[in-house]
């Protein structure tokens, strides 16, 4: 993890801090939901992992720190600053919601408690893993959603904005919902299955597209799935069929999805191959989706890559990482921004979900009849017990998922869930 990887100003900040010694200051930023993405009724968090992972190993190197030694912003910098980077961890506390956890406008998906350096250069990090990837689970959550029960397979490491971002953006498709991917190097890292055969390149590199065919059929076996609208998906699917079995069934790229979803469905049956399922891809959404499916088309699963890996209609989130507590040797102060549009809420919380809505309460305050939301997963700059992991977040997003409006799960806007305050936290906004 490269302590490096922030902005300047955490780090001109953090020198500053340091000249006007406020090292051991304790200070308590939030990480929240300032306003949901467009067109979204909620956000699926993810990223915590990642954001483990950095907090567990920031430091800095010696040319790290001879680098900015040499900027002419640090040109007045104490060189016992720079000693002090050497030494430099995170030993911090950090409390959290589990990833796979639905969370509406205003609620704190972390928060970070620490001395006031320590706690100010995560922020930029912190800020972009939990942001995309809660982004991009969102989005799944979406399609998997409308999909009717059929299989979603993330195919968008080729359009997401890295080559990091489409293994990350795999990762937080699963835990929204999809159940694959085609990004090998995420099924390595993260147990996720992978799919995926053959491309159009694979047909046409042959003379003939049964030899193609015939070819995968012999490398693949029963896990076959042929890419058949290469020239044509009907005579396609009729070359499959005549090259025969087992195989886990045919994928259409282009077209008319509906139509050619049920004529092919007749061949297979026809052909004797009622087993064989249809797979289609090719710029495919929820929106377009949910049509397909409310329509009866003969579509087993779903291929999406733009639109998910990239978050395309929604890609970016107001999250927003504000300090609302510091601590000082002899003194205590709530801290809250009032400028215009852009106020944030003082002291530290914590978030309760009822039945139907959700309590913002002062951290120390309990709620009866709740489910806390946020708990402890370092402290003192220590993981306290192993992240639950991918596969649980996955199963948590499913059944937290379930147990939310069917409103606020669709794809119309919908504003109906109630986010409200605690008396406490109320009075605490009014004395600042």
């Amino acid at each position: 993890m490269n302590a490096l990887l922030t902005d300047l100003y955490e780090l001109t900040m953090s020198a500053g801090y340091f000249a006007a010694g406020k090292v051991n200051e304790k200070a308590t930023f939030e990480l929240a939901i300032r306003r949901l993405p467009r067109h979204r009724n909620y956000v699926l968090a993810a990223g915590l992992e990642q954001a483990v992972e950095y907090l567990l190993n920031l430091k800095f190197d010696g040319g790290e720190i001879d680098y900015l030694r040499g900027l002419s912003q640090f040109s007045n910098a104490p060189a016992e600053f720079f000693e002090y980077l050497r030494e430099f961890r995170f030993t911090g506390d950090l409390f959290a919601v589990p990833e796979g956890t639905p969370l509406f406008a205003g609620e704190p998906m972390l928060t970070v408690r620490a001395p006031l350096i320590e706690a100010q250069i995560p922020e930029t990090y912190l800020l972009s893993t939990l942001t995309f990837q809660t982004l991009i689970a969102t989005k799944a959550a979406r399609i998997a959603e409308v999909s009717g029960g059929r299989e979603v397979v993330e195919f968008g490491t080729r359009r997401a904005h890295t080559p990091e971002a489409g293994v990350l953006g795999a990762r937080a498709a699963y835990i929204g919902g999809c159940a694959g991917t085609s990004n090998t190097l995420a099924g390595y890292r993260f147990a996720i299955p992978v799919m995926g055969t053959a491309a159009h390149a694979w047909v046409m590199s042959f003379a003939s597209e049964t030899e193609a065919f015939r070819r995968m059929q012999e490398l693949m076996g029963a896990s076959t799935v042929h890419l058949i609208d290469t020239y044509n998906s009907l005579e396609g699917t009729r070359k499959a069929i005549e090259v025969g079995g087992p195989f886990w069934g045919v994928r259409i790229d282009s077209g008319n999805f509906l139509e050619l979803s049920r004529e092919i469905r007749g061949m297979l049956d026809r052909g004797g191959f009622p087993a064989a399922k249809i797979m289609a891809s090719g710029d495919l959404d929820e929106f377009k989706i949910q049509e397909l499916v409310s329509a009866g088309a003969a579509i087993d699963a779903f291929g999406v890559g733009t639109e998910l890996a990239t978050s395309a209609d929604a890609p970016s989130m107001g999250t927003i990482y504000k300090m609302v507590e510091i601590e000082g040797e002899n003194t205590k102060r709530f801290t809250a921004k009032r400028s215009a549009d852009k106020a944030s809420v003082p002291g530290a919380k914590q978030i309760f979900r009822y039945a139907d809505h959700d309590l913002l309460t002062r951290s120390m305050e309990c709620a009866g009849g709740a489910v806390a939301l946020q708990h402890p997963v370092m402290l003192q700059g220590q993981l306290i017990q192993p992240l639950p992991g991918i596969h649980a977040a996955r199963e948590r997003a499913r059944k937290m998922l379930r147990e939310l409006p069917d409103a606020v799960r669709g794809l119309e806007p919908d504003d109906s869930y109630p986010v409200l305050k605690s008396e406490e936290l109320e009075k605490l906004i009014r004395s600042m």
